[in-house]
């Protein structure tokens, strides 16, 4: 971790709809958004996950490409004008805030990392992808929507936990490309990982009813409800 200053990041949650959470999702998500972005997503998801609180945090950054209301994890230089050092950097103060967070929400939500799933879009997929595996426990699973692996050669001697993975893209995405997917599966499993991948036909840079089905099905299957 580095000497940076730990931000602690605003976030939302939802209230498991039994009343009694025994696991959480964390949704991240994308770049020049925030958290309530993705948090509508609990509405379809939370009667088929009863127990599951619901937890949504604005990235640590305010988006100068986006409007007052839009975070980022890290600048992109293509879209915004940063250095590639300005990315990196800010990386690895993301990464340190989110992992400061996720620790504070286990421990709030008096869980174990088995009991939590990390919900990425994009940019928030691409910060689940990086922070998850460099954590001493795993968590349940990823489910990663429109995103890719940041420095995949530098992953192998970094992770510390395989949790399984699904990685889901649109096959018409123009802002992350399709191929991004069979790279970053490629990467995950010459790693060690359990990576499962799904393709909405006819999806661009978004969430089809389809890839959300899939990541129910996916969370239902690796996390517990009792």
């Amino acid at each position: 971790m580095s000497t940076d200053k730990i931000r602690a990041l605003e976030f939302q949650r939802i209230e498991a709809k039994s009343g009694k959470g025994t696991s959480v999702v964390v949704f991240l998500h994308g770049y020049g958004a925030n958290g309530a972005d993705l948090l509508g997503l609990a509405d379809p998801l939370a009667p088929h996950l009863p127990d599951t609180v619901f937890i949504a945090p604005d990235a640590p950054e305010k988006c100068p490409a986006a409007g007052p209301a839009g975070y980022q994890w890290f600048p992109i230089p293509w879209i915004d004008g940063s250095s590639e050092q300005a990315a990196k950097d800010g990386m690895r103060r993301a990464s340190d805030d989110l992992n400061a967070f996720l620790d504070k929400v286990l421990k709030d939500e008096g869980l174990t990392a088995d009991r939590m799933v990390l919900f990425g879009f994009s940019q928030g997929t691409m910060m689940a992808l990086h922070v998850a595996p460099r954590r001493p426990e795993p968590v349940a699973c990823i489910v990663g929507f429109s995103g890719r692996l940041l420095a995949p050669e530098r992953l192998r001697n970094a992770v510390r936990s395989r949790p399984p993975i699904l990685l889901v893209h649109g096959d018409e995405d123009d802002v992350v490309p399709l191929q991004a997917l069979p790279e970053t599966a490629d990467a995950l499993v010459d790693a060690g990982f359990e990576v499962y991948t799904h393709i909405s036909k006819g999806t661009g840079h978004g969430i089809a009813p389809d890839g959300l089905g899939a990541a129910l099905n996916f969370i239902k299957d690796h996390l517990p409800q009792a």
